[in-house]
């Protein structure tokens, strides 16, 4: 299977997905909530996405198996979809803007292709592997800032399991010292691509799942950035942490985090 040539049908299916979760929001109300755990909410709208997109991706590439948040199909082959059907759900709940729609193939544990559509600003960012990394058709390139005064850095907050609070709050606190500041978008499909395209110059989070990082991770590298896990390792996708960055200031944002956290 050759990841080039089904790119467009994925970008399809995520902008399906993109314009059915759009228009549900105009009519969404706090009574379709569904409580999945601790701050982890859902609604109908996740599930009816991520029903469209498994039934796409099926018939793109059938030999494929599933990995998926809202488990309307799981099970495991050589290649694999990753899917969040909308990362964001509590942006989208409130009203907020920045939510997406996340596609990635696996392949025996390396991601081959990514697809992140940022449904409120209409952008598509994708790649496949050796290919480059684009937004709306153009190429798109990492920061190039070296220094962390230099550097704005997007995060992710814990909503559960804060066994890990303090040495997150204490690297929040050094960060504040020493960058630009501090952004908390909310969805980290999005605060991947937007490393991606340099508007943002580290990410770093913890108690995420596949499906939070997978295709934004490809994006990052095809785009010429770094992606590790906080020992600086390659357990990123199943480890439930992640730390990405350009290549230029890698060395001291992931010192940073392993100082704390390791």
């Amino acid at each position: 299977m050759i990841p080039s040539e089904i790119l467009q049908s994925v970008i399809l299916t995520a902008k399906k997905a993109g314009a059915f979760i759009k228009n549900e929001r105009k009519n969404f109300t706090s009574d379709k909530i569904e409580i999945k755990g601790l701050n982890d909410l859902v609604s109908y709208v996740d599930k009816t996405s991520e029903e469209l997109i498994v039934n796409d991706l099926y018939k793109v590439f059938p030999e494929a198996g599933f990995l998926v948040e809202e488990n309307t199909r799981s099970e495991k082959k050589e290649y694999n979809w990753i899917v969040d059907p909308l990362d964001g759900t509590t942006n989208f709940i409130h009203g907020i803007n920045c939510y997406a729609v996340s596609i990635a193939l696996e392949n025996k544990g390396e991601i081959i292709l990514g697809v992140v559509y940022e449904i409120c600003n209409d952008e598509c960012f994708y790649a496949y592997k050796g290919g480059g990394a684009f937004l709306n058709g153009k190429p798109i390139n990492v920061s190039e800032n070296k220094h962390l005064k230099d550097c704005l850095i997007a995060t992710g907050f814990p909503i559960h399991n804060f066994d890990n609070i303090n040495p997150y709050l204490k690297t929040l606190e050094s960060l504040m010292k020493t960058t630009h500041g501090i952004r908390r978008i909310g969805a980290a499909a999005a605060d991947l691509c937007f490393l991606a395209c340099g508007r943002v110059d580290a990410f770093f989070e913890y108690n995420l799942n596949p499906w939070d990082v997978a295709a934004g991770a490809l994006i990052v590298k095809e785009a010429g950035g770094k992606i590790s896990d906080f020992k600086k390792g390659n357990n990123w996708l199943y480890g439930k942490e992640i730390i990405a960055s350009n290549k230029l200031n890698y060395g001291v944002f992931s010192g940073l985090i392993e100082d704390f956290f390791i």
